[in-house]
């Protein structure tokens, strides 16, 4: 399998250097230069130094190469026009921007931007409408041939025009009003630089009204990312997404707030919460043995769950979560962590997956490799931190990002080496839940934070709405009868500490606290899943059609509930054994005389259904018996089944039907 290069850069940081003990102190030699440092900002600025020059030697390569295609496969202009005007080699000139732009068609099936797609080719049949054309056109062609080339330039203006209206790229963003203020010199001061990323510099800036000190984040209209595969210019929509997302995500106590955008001519000014504490990751090197107590990671992994938790429920996905973007808002010990860096973050609507491969390598989840990923990714990243913290190594390593990569698919991490043995089994096994590789079965971000090692305190504060309890309603009414009775009968197997991430979602959707949810607990909780937004009455339906609301009172209790928010993937995966008892339990409430096989006399009376079963108990009958065995039984557990149409209702469901 070959894999693609992630877009981040920093990942291959500690590729190009390795970690030296020296005495007490740990120390970074450059093997590109043999230079050896400390940690701090001076390996940082070293390690950036080296990728500014790798850049800079891939844009000289590529331009030498997109004017020796312009110019008939010649670098320099042809002899006898040494007295036109000089070719402009810089990165800026028109011939790079429009060599660029003719590049940068995504003919892809997916709209997403992080994927990288190769440039196309460049040929001298595009329209140049700068000095540089005159070395393109011969001398001695004739005035038919002009004309016609003309004509062919016209056409090809008018297919690249329609072209980037179909992709929504927007090639040049130095052309481009991005709609934001225009004043920000007005209004802050610029200061020190703070760091840089792939896209813009960062620097603190001081508000002229009030002194207050913020963050900007600058962002040149005309930068140009430059990787081993591609050239672009700035994705003005990737801009206004970041921005966009950091509207969506304010006032959340963990992502660093957003204030204001800005543009000038030149630049994309963003301005945000100063966090003067430095990167989650510097503060992880600076432990002793690079590792956290449990206590103050349970704190770290609390916070970043919150926030990926609301991203769910907004429809983002984070997809680069790493202690690098995360920053400390101040140097105290117990400073509160804020999420930054939104580059790669994206909304996803319902249903659907990602199919690019992004992030960093060392917290990439196996499904972003399989180009099928949604929000559990983030979870899986957390989970990778949660090991660091931990013990002070990462759970997947190799030499190579390709060997990473492997080593993500087919291993699991190692809970034998020192100090895991020491490690509560509350944490090993909340680790194990965040590592699952299937992330069916994998926890969601809102069901980590009940998990009993990350509750502070011992209690489940603040707790936000799941969006699977949510999506797990949906889908519990569009399966058939007989598997919304085997989920019923599976749910009264469990036990209150099985239960407890469910007990949590019932609470906070509960908010009147009576035990019971009513239409209107329900139209609220279901409103917090903004890309559904489902109309009331879908609400109505999904309460009072009989399905959860199995005794059709107009309200849910906790039972009904627990039935239609089952996590049926995470039961089989996280305990098997404990699954074979669960599942063969439920089956023993439809197997009355215990012989192995449900008859449809026995699932009549089970269900108090009236006329034929036959085409319920045909659902689940994979062999064609006339009767369901226990593996026939949990696999209609496992698999969702499309709602059976003539099937008969119970007299109660008749009853709520007629009125």
């Amino acid at each position: 399998m070959s894999f693609r290069r992630s877009k981040d850069s920093r990942i291959n940081d500690n590729d190009s250097g390795k970690w030296l003990s020296l005495g007490n102190k740990k120390a970074y030699k450059c093997l590109i230069c043999a230079k050896t440092f400390d940690t701090g900002p001076a390996l940082g600025g070293h390690q950036n130094a080296h990728r500014k020059e790798r850049e800079e030697a891939a844009s000289r390569i590529l331009l030498a190469s997109v004017i020796s295609k312009f110019l008939g496969g010649q670098p320099h202009p042809p002899k006898g026009d040494s007295d036109k005007e000089d070719i402009d080699l810089t990165l800026n000139s028109p011939l790079y921007l429009l060599a660029v732009s003719g590049s940068n068609n995504n003919n892809g099936g997916n709209n997403n931007r992080k994927g990288s797609t190769k440039p196309t080719a460049v040929t001298t049949n595009k329209a140049v409408s700068t000095p540089l054309e005159a070395h393109a056109i011969n001398e001695t062609t004739t005035q038919k041939q002009q004309e016609q080339q003309q004509q062919q330039q016209v056409k090809n203006k008018k297919d690249k025009a329609s072209s980037r209206r179909q992709s929504g790229i927007i090639p040049c963003g130095k052309r481009t009003d991005f709609g934001y203020a225009k004043d920000f010199d007005n209004k802050y001061t610029i200061g020190k630089l703070l760091g840089h990323g792939q896209f813009g510099y960062t620097y603190v800036a001081t508000d002229k009204a009030n002194g207050d000190r913020v963050a900007v984040k600058r962002i040149e209209k005309n930068k140009s990312l430059v990787s081993s595969q591609m050239i672009l210019p700035i994705a003005v929509e990737d801009v206004k997404r970041e921005v966009k997302i950091l509207q969506a995500l304010a006032g959340h106590e963990n992502v660093v707030q957003f204030y204001n955008a800005f543009e000038d001519d030149s630049y994309v000014y963003i301005v945000m919460e100063l966090c003067e504490g430095g990167e989650l990751l510097d503060r992880i090197l600076s432990k002793k043995d690079s590792r956290y107590t449990e206590k103050d990671a349970a704190v770290v992994v609390r916070q970043m769950l919150k926030v990926a938790a609301e991203c769910h429920l907004h429809g983002l996905v984070h997809r680069d979560m790493k202690p690098e973007n995360f920053l400390l808002k101040s140097t105290k010990e117990d400073s509160p962590l804020k999420a930054t860096d939104f580059g790669l973050s994206d909304f996803i609507k319902p249903g659907k997956k990602f199919q690019d491969i992004v992030g960093s390598a060392y917290y990439v989840a196996p499904e972003v490799l399989k180009r099928k990923s949604g929000p559990e990714s983030d979870v899986w990243s957390i989970g990778v931190i949660t090991y660091i913290l931990l013990c002070g190594r990462r759970p997947f390593w190799d030499k190579t990002e390709d060997g990473i990569f492997k080593e993500v698919l087919r291993n699991k991490p190692d809970f034998r080496r020192k100090p895991w043995p020491t490690i509560s089994n509350a944490a090993k096994d909340f680790v194990k839940k965040l590592l699952v590789k299937d992330p069916r079965a994998r926890l969601t971000a809102a069901q980590a934070l009940s998990h009993p090692w990350v509750r502070e305190g011992g209690e489940a504060s603040e707790i936000p709405i799941d969006i699977s309890v949510l999506n797990n309603m949906r889908q519990f009414v569009r399966y058939s009868r007989l598997k919304q009775f085997a989920l019923r009968a599976l749910a009264s197997t469990l036990n209150e500490e099985e239960l407890s991430d469910l007990r949590d979602q019932f609470d906070a959707i509960d908010v009147d606290k009576n035990g019971s949810i009513s239409l209107e607990e329900m139209r609220q909780a279901l409103a917090k899943d903004l890309p559904w937004k489902l109309k009331e009455s879908r609400v109505l339906e999904i309460l009072q059609a009989g399905v959860i609301d199995s005794n059709t009172d107009g309200l849910v209790d906790f039972t009904e509930f627990v039935a239609a928010t089952l996590h049926v993937h995470q039961l089989e995966e996280h305990d098997s054994d404990k699954w074979q008892q669960r599942s063969r339990a439920a089956f023993e409430k439809f197997d009355l005389d215990r012989d192995g096989f449900i008859t449809s006399e026995e699932l009549r009376m089970h269900t108090g259904l009236k006329g034929s079963i036959d085409p319920l108990l045909e659902e689940a009958d994979i062999d064609k018996d006339g009767k369901i065995s226990l593996s026939e039984f949990r696999r209609l557990l496992r698999t969702a089944s499309i709602s059976s149409r003539n099937v008969p209702t119970s007299p109660s469901a008749q009853r709520n039907s007629r009125k």
